[in-house]
């Protein structure tokens, strides 16, 4: 049988990708090397923030504001409560990269928000310890997303509407096959007429002529026990953003059961190999992470409950990568995300669909052409 579609990896982008294209009714497989929402990649650990002023750039906004209904849809489909809404507040000094960027993207796009000065901060989120000087920046709209059930959610909804799976399968190539391709795996060959590589930290592995300095880094996740859990309940505590001298922290609120979750952005920005890196959490990882805690979060600085490592897919400018490979039009890469996709999975699936199956999309992805790298 030859497919309309094959899609290579399905972490958050992949999922997406063949959940989309089966609802309009395309033959499609899905590929994955291990199982969907494993731990050895870039789309697990419970959570990921949500949020639409971007201080990464503007031109992320539109995007978000596509992504958010359909987030919703997802989650009413699947019947999974997948999108829960805290807000969110990023704190820093005002000329800091996070608040100097989410202010440009919020005022741009006409986005809801405070801007509360250091003792307002404390006063709304008592959890937090702010420095004079620094401020925050409350966005209403802002707040997390259920990382592992999503994915589960999105490839339920794709065998649901006629795609195939194989998971467990290693794809050995990718080979361009008149005006389509095959992708060669262990267990054989399919045709297809095109195929989205949204193979994460292995995708020089899947596509080694691809035209991009990329490098895979090591990140590390943490959960720890509260010393007040009342602090940190959602509704009372959002999720944030926090960039101090050390660099940018992330957070989310206490479930009740795991912790308060905490990591560094970039955390060692330590260069890997995705299928040799250590999978331990070290003293030091914990330290790099604690020193948040301690500075601007004591009342989290109790003991850890849990830790993880995942993997970052970085671009030298940190944006993503949606385009076809130049030469071979059939074959279209979807990756990497630099730390921050998870949140656009629903939008850049139904972008990828629209690629595959229309040669274009309505969505404006000029900023993640290959030939930015040229």
């Amino acid at each position: 049988m030859t497919f309309d579609a094959v899609v290579i990896g399905l972490g958050a982008m992949g999922s997406a990708a063949v959940a989309s294209l089966a609802r309009r009714g395309c033959r499609v497989i899905g590929i994955e090397r291990y199982a969907p929402g494993h731990d050895r990649g870039s789309s697990h650990g419970a959570t990921r923030i949500i949020r639409l002023g971007y201080f990464e750039h503007p031109s992320y906004v539109p995007l978000l504001r596509a992504a958010y209904p359909l987030w919703h849809d997802l989650a009413a489909k699947s019947g999974l409560p997948l999108m829960h809404v805290t807000g969110i507040v990023e704190i820093g000094a005002p000329d800091s990269e996070l608040v100097a960027g989410t202010l440009r993207s919020s005022r741009l796009h006409g986005l809801a928000h405070e801007v509360l000065d250091a003792a307002d901060v404390m006063r709304r989120f008592p959890a937090f310890r702010v420095p004079a000087g620094c401020v925050g920046v409350f966005q209403p709209e802002g707040g997390f997303l259920r990382a592992e059930q999503a994915i589960h959610a999105q490839l339920a909804l794709a065998r649901d509407a006629g795609a195939q799976l194989r998971l467990g399968e290693n794809v050995v190539a990718i080979e361009p096959r008149g005006a389509g391709v095959r992708v060669v795996t262990q267990n054989g060959a399919i045709d297809a007429g095109c195929a989205i590589v949204a193979a994460g930290p292995w995708v020089k592995s899947v596509l080694p002529g691809l035209p991009a300095p990329i490098r895979v880094t090591r990140q590390v996740l943490g959960w720890f026990a509260p010393h007040d859990r009342a602090l940190f309940a959602p509704g009372r505590f959002p999720v944030f953003l926090l960039q101090n001298q050390d660099g940018v922290f992330y957070g989310f609120p206490d479930d009740g059961e795991s912790g308060v979750k905490v990591a560094k952005h970039h955390h060692a920005d330590e260069s890997v190999d995705p299928d040799r890196c250590s999978r331990d959490v070290t003293a030091a990882d914990e330290a790099m992470i604690r020193a948040v805690l301690a500075a601007h979060l004591p009342a989290a600085d109790g003991g850890r409950l849990a830790a993880v490592t995942c993997l970052y897919t970085m671009t030298p400018d940190g944006d993503f990568i949606i385009d076809r490979l130049p030469g071979h039009d059939a074959i279209i890469v979807a990756s990497p995300c630099s730390g921050h996709g998870f949140k656009f999975a629903p939008v850049i699936g139904e972008i990828l669909a629209d690629l595959a199956l229309a040669g274009s999309t309505s969505h404006d992805i000029s900023r993640f052409a290959l030939g930015r790298f040229a």
